[in-house]
């Protein structure tokens, strides 16, 4: 905000120039495919709806990222032609302009994946719609978050509940036998409540709010909706904290977007970090007598 201008019946916010992160990826794969932007749209629109349908997967294991990439590059080079096979030659220079639009996307990803999990747990207070058309590629190089209308803000006790889940999740010791127990404890702590009261399937549900859904895609379950359907059956989830919804939803967001890219993301993973430290800092600046 513009602090000197803003009264308490007025918010005047700082001018972030730039244009929007999704128009501006469409205006670098339309002139990768030779200024054509109503097939960048094409192109981006298939894709979105195959995501939502459950088509795109991304859950490959990390020694076929290339070969995925490479495979969804090549197709696009196709569509760019009116679906016929491109000659060789020139189709791998076209994949050469293609790779750092994807590497750059990604990049772009990883920032706000890495931003929003430091504003969830250290500041109690994110953007809770951040999609692309609600991001900006500024002037600077910089990205810039806009429509705050989807803030959200979460108490303390809250911030930190979420944190410790997300610790659990994140933590690299999966072989410790208590790890399942911990990640249900933590979920229970912050007021979940199932009807069996299921330690397994709490620990499940956890990872499909709070960092990915992998393991329902590995199960043949090609959407998030179809694998919590698929939890609920054996331990139905009776009760889900408000506070939890919003930062949820921010996960599958991101998940979303990774899935347009073929980069699996594990948000948990990418938080836990920042958990860890909101964690510590608790405890400093409330240590236990």
């Amino acid at each position: 905000p513009a602090l000197s201008l803003c009264s308490k019946n007025l918010l005047v916010m700082e001018l972030l120039e730039g244009k929007k992160l999704a128009v501006a990826m469409e205006e670098r794969l339309a002139k990768i495919l030779g200024g054509k932007k109503d097939l960048a749209q094409k192109v981006l629109k298939a894709k979105q709806q195959a995501m939502f349908e459950g088509k795109l997967d991304n859950g490959y294991k990390s020694g076929d990222k290339k070969y995925s990439l490479f495979q969804e590059i090549g197709q696009i080079i196709d569509e760019s032609n009116n679906g016929k096979r491109m000659s060789l030659p020139w189709k791998i220079i076209k994949i050469l302009r293609l790779m750092p639009l994807a590497t750059y996307a990604r990049s772009k990803l990883d920032l706000l994946v890495d931003v929003t999990g430091y504003q969830i747990m250290n500041d109690g207070c994110f953007n809770g719609d951040p999609h692309p058309g609600n991001v900006l590629q500024l002037k600077s190089g910089k990205l810039g978050l806009i429509d705050y209308g989807q803030t959200r803000r979460l108490a303390k006790q809250d911030r930190l509940a979420i944190a410790r889940i997300v610790a659990a999740l994140g933590s690299s010791n999966k072989d410790n036998p208590n790890h399942v127990a911990e990640v249900a404890d933590a979920m229970r702590a912050f007021g979940f409540q199932s009807r069996k009261n299921n330690d397994e399937i709490i620990a499940k549900q956890a990872a499909l709010y709070f960092d990915s859904d992998s393991e329902g895609k590995a199960m043949g379950l090609a959407t998030p909706q179809t694998y919590l359907q698929h939890l609920n059956s054996i331990d139905f989830m009776e009760v889900v904290p408000d506070p939890a919804v919003f930062v949820a939803r921010t996960s599958f967001l991101f998940r979303g977007m990774g899935a347009l890219l073929q980069q699996q993301v594990h948000t948990a993973k990418r938080w836990s970090k920042h958990a860890v430290n909101a964690l510590k800092a608790e405890e400093a600046a409330c240590p236990v007598a």
